[in-house]
């Protein structure tokens, strides 16, 4: 009876999908500081990177759910979980590091506070002709109103 347990088990076939999945996944995660960080359209949204993620998680998912319907047929009820794991903590971390710490930005010490005047600058319009802040301002008559202009900063967190 002994090697009919032992052929049994020599007979089952690999589950190599719970490993793909996390190999994928820990793809994902490196890929984003070497090649994804480099592009904008990767960068400020990884969505390349959440694509590599949810296709590694997939192959995690369907290798567990083999091994544990199909014991008879493939091994990986230990690995599989293990390696499932893994990968969600791989995604778990990513998150973090993309999410959480990326919008820490420092404090800007020589940026203009809200309310304080602007110091003077030239900029191009839209049409390429140099525009200075001070020549759109004027300078105001006594008893009219005062002409404003409204600054407007996007400040990015690359």
């Amino acid at each position: 009876m002994g090697d009919c347990v032992r052929l049994n088990r020599m007979s089952r076939s690999r589950n190599f999908l719970p490993l793909a999945g996390f190999l994928v996944c820990l793809l994902a995660f490196a890929s984003y500081p070497f090649v994804f960080a480099r592009f904008p359209v990767t960068r400020d949204v990884p969505w390349a990177s959440w694509l590599l993620f949810a296709l590694g998680l997939g192959l995690g998912l369907a290798g567990c759910l083999r091994a544990f319907r199909r014991p008879e047929i493939f091994r990986g009820r230990i690995l599989g979980p293990v390696f499932g794991a893994l990968s969600l903590l791989l995604v778990a971390g990513f998150l973090f590091l993309t999410v959480s710490l990326t919008r820490q930005i420092p404090a800007a010490a020589n940026a203009p506070q809200v309310g304080a005047q602007a110091p003077d600058f030239t900029l191009p319009d839209d049409q390429g002709q140099p525009v200075q802040l001070a020549s759109l301002l004027g300078s105001p008559q006594p008893g009219a109103p005062g002409t404003w202009v409204l600054l407007i900063f996007y400040r990015g967190y690359w």
